[in-house]
C-alpha cells in the first residue's frame, strides 16, 4: 500500500509572507490532499536575530483567509510536535551529539575575526575539506584543549565534515535526478553554541524525518541546499527514510530579470503580501492582497497557474478541481513571470461568478455609509448591470454611483464631442417625450425614442450618447434604457433638464 504524503510548509517568523511562499504552500496543499495525506505548518525560528513579532499570526491568518487548513500546526497541535522549532532544543542537541559521536562533524572554535582574515588571505576561501585543517577546531586540536575551551564557555560552533570527491544525488520530482560533487560544498555550521540552536539546514533535516515528511516541496532557492540535507540524512543514517524534493520555479519579476521582491511592487503598485502588513518597528504599512480587494479563490487560482498548468485550455479551477488536476509532472523548470493584469482577471472572473445578492450585502454597506439608503433589489439589480464593468467590489460605486446621485458635473472631454449646437433643443424635447410615456420599462423607451429619433431624422449616436452624457454625467455605464428604467421616469427626466440647464 502506498504510503499516504505528508508535507510541510516551513517559514521563518521574520516578516510578512511573500506571495511566493504562499504558493509554495499551495502547491503542498494541493499535493497532500489529492493523496489523502497531511499538511503540516512548522514555524522554522531558529534565527533569533531576525525575530519579527506578530509574523507567526500573520502566517496563520492568512491560510485561515485562503482556505487551506493545516492538520497539524502550532496552534491546533499534533502527534510529532512541538511545531516550533525554538521548542525542540533539545532534540537537536541529541543529534548534533550523534554526529560528533560518528565522527561526522566536529567543533569549531575560530572567530568571526579569524575567518574573515582567511577571506580577505584566500581568494573563494570556504571551510571545507581542504582548509580545515589550518583552522582551530576539534580537528587540529588535542581532545584535551577542545574540552578545556567548552567548559571555559568559548563560545563554538559545529560543523558538519563533508568528505570530497563523492556524488550526491537528489532526487527532484520536477528536475529529475540532481548530481552533485561532495567537493564543491563546504562544511557548513549546523550548530551554534551562543544560542544553543541548530541553522536551518541541521533543524530541517532533523524535524522533516522526526515528523515522517515524504516530501519536501520548496522554491528554486533551496535548491543549492538539498545536496547538504541528503549528505546529513546519510550520516545520521536516514537514507532510507529520506524525503523526495520538488524544487518549484522562482516567481520572475513582471518585466527584467531576477525574483519578484517588494520592491518590484512598490514601483509598479501591486501587492506581493497576502494581507495588509504593518512593521511594527518601522510603522511602515505595506498593502495585501485581500484588502487591494482580491477574492481567495481568485488569489489561489493565480498562484495555482505561476509554475504549473493542467494541460487543456481551462484557466479557472474550483480548489477541488486544482486538488485533482495538479501534478508535477506539469510544473515547469524555468521561472513563471508573475502578471499582474491575468491576476486582475481572474477576480474579476471570480466577481462575475459571484451571487449578485452576496456583491448587493457588502455594497449597501458602503452606500449607507456614504448616506444612501437604497432597497435590497435595487442594488442587486445595479450589480448585476455594472459587476461585468469592475474587477474588484470596491469600484462599484466608481461604476454605478449615478444610480444613486444626479451628476453634479459632467466629464470635459465627453462634453466637448457629445454636446452639439442642437443638443439642448433635443434635450428637452426628449424629456417631454418621456413624460407622455405610461410604461417605462426599458424596452417601452427604446422602441419609443428609436421611432422618435427616426421621425426627425436625428442622427442616433448624437442623441443617445448626450442623453448618456446628461443622465450618467460621462460617457460610461451600462445600457442606456436599463439605466433610466431603474432610476425612474421623474428622475431620468429632471436629469435632462438640469444638463440642459448646466451645460448651456
Amino acid at each position: 500500500m502506498q504510503q499516504k504524503p505528508r508535507v510541510r510548509f516551513a517559514p521563518s517568523p521574520t516578516g510578512p509572507l511573500h506571495i511566493g511562499g504562499v504558493r509554495t504552500a499551495l502547491y503542498n496543499y494541493l499535493f497532500a490532499r489529492q493523496r489523502g495525506g497531511s499538511f503540516i505548518l512548522r514555524i522554522e525560528d531558529t534565527d533569533t536575530t531576525r525575530f519579527v513579532p506578530g509574523t507567526e499570526e500573520y502566517i496563520q491568518e492568512t491560510f485561515d483567509w485562503l482556505g487551506l487548513p493545516f492538520d497539524e500546526s502550532p496552534r491546533q497541535g499534533g502527534k510529532y510536535g512541538p511545531y516550533k522549532q525554538s521548542q525542540r532544543k533539545e532534540i537537536y542537541k541529541e543529534h548534533v551529539h550523534q554526529l560528533l559521536e560518528k565522527g561526522a562533524a566536529y567543533i569549531a572554535f575560530d572567530t568571526p575575526e579569524e575567518l574573515e582574515a582567511q577571506r580577505a588571505a584566500k581568494e573563494n576561501f570556504q571551510y571545507d575539506a581542504s582548509t580545515r585543517m589550518q583552522m582551530r577546531n576539534s580537528l587540529t586540536m588535542k581532545k584535551e584543549e577542545t574540552d578545556s575551551l567548552i567548559q571555559g564557555k568559548t563560545q563554538y560552533v559545529v560543523r558538519i565534515k563533508i568528505e570530497p570527491g563523492r556524488d550526491i544525488v537528489v532526487h527532484d520530482l520536477i528536475r529529475g535526478d540532481v548530481v552533485i560533487n561532495s567537493s564543491v560544498l563546504d562544511d557548513k555550521v549546523i550548530y551554534k553554541s551562543a544560542d544553543e540552536l541548530p541553522t536551518y539546514h541541521l533543524a530541517n533535516v532533523v524535524d522533516d524525518h522526526l515528523m515522517e515528511i515524504t516530501h519536501v516541496i520548496r522554491g528554486e532557492e533551496w535548491l543549492p541546499s538539498a545536496p547538504l540535507h541528503v549528505w546529513l540524512y546519510q550520516s545520521l543514517g536516514w537514507e532510507e527514510s529520506m524525503p523526495r524534493f520538488a524544487h518549484l520555479p522562482l516567481l520572475l519579476k513582471p518585466e527584467g530579470n531576477g525574483k519578484l521582491s517588494k520592491r518590484d511592487g512598490d514601483r509598479l503598485g501591486f501587492p506581493v503580501f497576502p494581507l495588509e502588513w504593518r512593521d511594527p518597528l518601522s510603522g511602515e504599512r505595506s498593502t495585501g492582497y485581500r484588502e487591494s480587494g482580491y477574492l481567495p479563490e481568485a488569489v489561489i487560482n493565480f498562484l495555482a497557474f505561476l509554475g504549473w498548468n493542467p494541460g487543456t485550455e481551462q484557466e479557472l479551477f474550483t480548489l477541488a478541481e486544482l486538488t485533482a488536476a495538479f501534478s508535477f509532472e506539469r510544473c515547469s523548470k524555468s521561472g513563471a513571470r508573475f502578471d499582474l493584469e491575468k491576476a486582475k482577471w481572474y477576480n474579476h472572473r471570480y466577481i462575475l461568478s459571484m451571487p449578485n445578492s452576496l456583491l448587493a450585502d457588502s455594497f449597501t454597506d458602503e452606500l449607507r455609509q456614504r448616506g444612501i439608503d437604497a432597497p435590497k433589489e435595487t442594488v442587486s439589480r445595479v450589480v448585476e448591470l455594472v459587476k461585468e464593468r469592475i474587477h474588484f467590489a470596491h469600484e462599484l460605486w466608481e461604476q454605478s454611483s449615478y444610480f444613486f446621485e444626479a451628476p453634479l458635473s459632467y466629464e470635459e472631454k465627453t462634453v466637448r464631442k457629445r454636446w452639439k449646437e442642437e443638443t439642448p433643443a433635443q434635450m428637452n424635447e426628449l424629456a417631454s417625450l418621456i413624460e407622455t410615456m405610461d410604461d417605462f420599462s426599458a424596452a417601452i423607451q427604446e422602441k419609443t425614442v428609436m421611432e422618435w429619433i427616426q421621425h426627425n431624422g436625428y442622427h442616433t449616436g448624437n442623441v443617445m450618447n448626450a442623453f448618456r452624457l446628461a443622465v450618467v454625467g460621462a460617457g460610461k455605464g451600462p445600457h442606456m434604457f436599463q439605466i433610466t428604467e431603474l432610476i425612474g421616469k421623474r428622475e431620468t427626466i429632471r436629469r435632462l433638464r438640469q444638463a440642459v440647464q448646466r451645460l448651456a
